[in-house]
C-alpha cells in the first residue's frame, strides 16, 4: 500500500497562501486592474504619450501581481486532485509527481512570502541598478562583468525586463561600469538588499600562477521614481557632453555623437546614456536618472539616510556586504545574514533569490527593531 500522507505540508502550505492573499488584497488589486484598463483603453490616452505610458507600465505591473497569485491558487487546487488520483490509484509516480509540486510549491510561496514583506515606500517600484569596478585592477573589472550577467540571467529566470541604458568597457578584461533598468513589480525593493560591496576573491586569471587577488564592485540600487519630473534642473546646474558610443576595446557602435553625459555641478552626481538611437533619446534617459537621484537627495534628511536610499559606496576593505570565494572552500557568504551558497557557479548563474531573499528578511528584522 502507498506510504503517502501529504495533508499537513498541503494544509500549511494553503496557510501561508492564505496570509499572502489577505495582504496583497486580491478584491482591491482586481479592482485597480479594472480601473487601469478602462484609462488604458480611452481612444485619447496616447494624446499624452507620457501619461500613456505610466497607466500601461502600471496596468502590466498588476496584471502580473495578480498572476502571480491567481496561478498559484490554481496550483493548490490541481495538487488537491493530484493528490486524490495518487490515493485512488495506490499509484507511486502520480505520488512522486504530487511531492514534487509540493516542493516546487513551497518555494514559489516562500517567494511570494518575501515579497509581502516588501512595504516600504518604493518598494513596488522598477529598479535602476548600477555596478562599478573598484579597487583590483583588471579581476575587479572582469568581477563587475561578471556581476551583470549574474543579475541579468537572474531576471532572465524570472521573465523580468531588463534595458541596459550605459556601460563603460575596460581596457583590459570586464567593464569599469554599467546602468541597468530592471521594469518588474517589487523590483526596488527585491534587489535594494543588493546594494553595497561585493567583495571576489579568486586564483586571478589575469596575474602570476596560483596567485590569489582579491577585487572588489559597488552595487547602487535606485527606485524608478515617476515624480521625478518635478524636481527642476536649471540648465546652468549641468554640464551635458556628447560622445559616439563604443563597444568592446573601443570598437565603434555608432558613428553620429549620440551618447550623452550628464554631470550635476552643484552634486557632482554623473549619468551617461549611450544605449538608445539618438542623442535626444540618451539625453531623456539621462535626465530621467538624474532627476530620481536628485529626488532621493531631496528626500534624505541626514548623511545616513542618503547612505540608505543611494549609497556612498567605497568598493574596497572594509565595507563588503557579500564575499564570493572561487578558490579552496567554493562558497558565497552574505556577511549581513550569515546566509551561505555552496556553489558560486550557481549564484554567477542567477541563482540568487535565497540571497535575496534572506536579506529582506534581515532588513525587515533590522527595521522593526
Amino acid at each position: 500500500m502507498l506510504e503517502f500522507d501529504p495533508a499537513p505540508e498541503i494544509q500549511a502550505l494553503r496557510s501561508t497562501f492564505s496570509d499572502i492573499a489577505a495582504v496583497v488584497d486580491v478584491d482591491a488589486l482586481r479592482a485597480e486592474i479594472a480601473r487601469l484598463s478602462e484609462e488604458a483603453g480611452a481612444p485619447d490616452l496616447w494624446d499624452d504619450v507620457e501619461k500613456a505610458q505610466k497607466v500601461t507600465s502600471a496596468l502590466s505591473h498588476r496584471q502580473s501581481e495578480l498572476k502571480r497569485v491567481t496561478d498559484v491558487e490554481q496550483r493548490l487546487d490541481d495538487l488537491d486532485v493530484l493528490v486524490e488520483m495518487a490515493l485512488e490509484m495506490d499509484d507511486e509516480d502520480t505520488a512522486a509527481e504530487a511531492r514534487k509540486e509540493i516542493s516546487d510549491l513551497q518555494t514559489v510561496i516562500g517567494q511570494l512570502e518575501v515579497q509581502t514583506l516588501l512595504d516600504g515606500e518604493y518598494d513596488d517600484r522598477a529598479a535602476v541598478v548600477t555596478i562599478r569596478s573598484g579597487a583590483g585592477g583588471d579581476d575587479a573589472t572582469d568581477f563587475a562583468e561578471m556581476l551583470l550577467r549574474m543579475y541579468l540571467r537572474w531576471a532572465e529566470r524570472h521573465k523580468y525586463a531588463v534595458k541596459v541604458m550605459d556601460t563603460s568597457y575596460a581596457e583590459g578584461a570586464g567593464i569599469k561600469s554599467t546602468t541597468f533598468e530592471v521594469d518588474a513589480p517589487y523590483a526596488y525593493g527585491t534587489l535594494s538588499v543588493e546594494a553595497g560591496t561585493h567583495r571576489l576573491a579568486r586564483i586571478s586569471p589575469f596575474g602570476g600562477a596560483d596567485k590569489r587577488q582579491t577585487s572588489f564592485a559597488a552595487v547602487e540600487v535606485i527606485p524608478v521614481m515617476e515624480e521625478a519630473k518635478e524636481v527642476e534642473v536649471p540648465e546652468g546646474d549641468i554640464r551635458v557632453d556628447v560622445f559616439r558610443s563604443s563597444g568592446p576595446g573601443g570598437q565603434s557602435v555608432n558613428t553620429t555623437d549620440s551618447a550623452v553625459r550628464i554631470t550635476h555641478l552643484p552634486t557632482g552626481i554623473v549619468v551617461s546614456m549611450q544605449n538608445e538611437k539618438s542623442q535626444i533619446q540618451n539625453r531623456a534617459a539621462a535626465m530621467r536618472v538624474l532627476q530620481t537621484r536628485l529626488m532621493l537627495l531631496q528626500k534624505e534628511q541626514e548623511a545616513a539616510t542618503k547612505k540608505e536610499l543611494a549609497g556612498t559606496i567605497t568598493a574596497s576593505w572594509g565595507d563588503q556586504m557579500r564575499s564570493y570565494f572561487l578558490y579552496g572552500q567554493q562558497l558565497v557568504k552574505d556577511l549581513r545574514t550569515g546566509y551561505e551558497v555552496g556553489n558560486p557557479a550557481s549564484v554567477f548563474d542567477g541563482d540568487l533569490d535565497g540571497l535575496i531573499a534572506a536579506g529582506i528578511r534581515w532588513r525587515k528584522r533590522k527595521d522593526d527593531d
